[in-house]
């Protein structure tokens, strides 16, 4: 006999088809949103409802947003002429976090990964390009993860980049503050010793 109810199980199978939430996760979530008020969760539903409706891509740099240019693009005291290319939304907001950056971005939404389906075409390379032929655009850093399809992109993303009048840069990678270099792995190590900075 099953003694979850048809709406909870059902709640529970939606939630646990989202990323990294597991069947336990999924469980104690929805039960969270019973124990709780109505109200709480038709806000919740209604924010969900209204999601795709509200937010949309950006026509320049591919973020979401609720107004197109997104409000980093209108932004006029950023630095149009430097744009760093990411791989997903998400990894715009985690460069925007640090303050350190002060340029625009592209984001590209996805990496190349021929087994799955994904060349260029399927990302937005092609809009990249174009970008940089209609923008007065100096300067593309380039800030895909050092996975093998992030370095499979970026090396695909500097060909494609060859012939244009832009100055081509990477984010340094390397042995991360506080690790002792003895356990950093090979590819860490390598691209430490490209990557390293002139100090005199």
């Amino acid at each position: 006999m099953n003694v979850v109810p048809p709406a909870l199980e059902r709640l529970i199978n939606d939630l646990n088809r989202l990323p990294g939430i597991g069947k336990k996760t999924a469980t104690r979530l929805a039960l969270y949103l019973l124990r709780h008020s109505a109200v709480e969760a038709r806000n919740l539903s209604r924010d969900l409802a209204e999601l795709h409706d509200s937010i949309k891509l950006c026509g320049n740099c591919f973020t979401f947003s609720e107004t197109d240019p997104c409000p980093l693009c209108a932004d006029s005291s950023r630095d149009a002429g430097l744009v760093c290319v990411v791989e997903e939304p998400a990894d715009m907001m985690a460069v925007e976090k640090t303050g350190a950056f002060k340029g625009m971005y592209h984001i590209l939404h996805g990496v190349l990964s021929p087994m799955d389906g994904i060349g260029p075409a399927e990302i937005k390379i092609d809009a990249l390009l174009s970008r940089i032929d209609r923008q007065q655009i100096r300067e593309v850093l380039i800030a895909t993860s050092s996975t093998v399809p992030g370095e499979a992109t970026a090396a695909y993303l500097l060909q494609r980049l060859q012939d244009k009048k832009v100055k081509i840069t990477r984010l340094a990678c390397g042995i991360p503050m506080g690790m002792d270099i003895k356990y950093a792995d090979d590819m860490t190590l390598s691209r430490a010793i490209e990557s390293r900075e002139n100090t005199g």
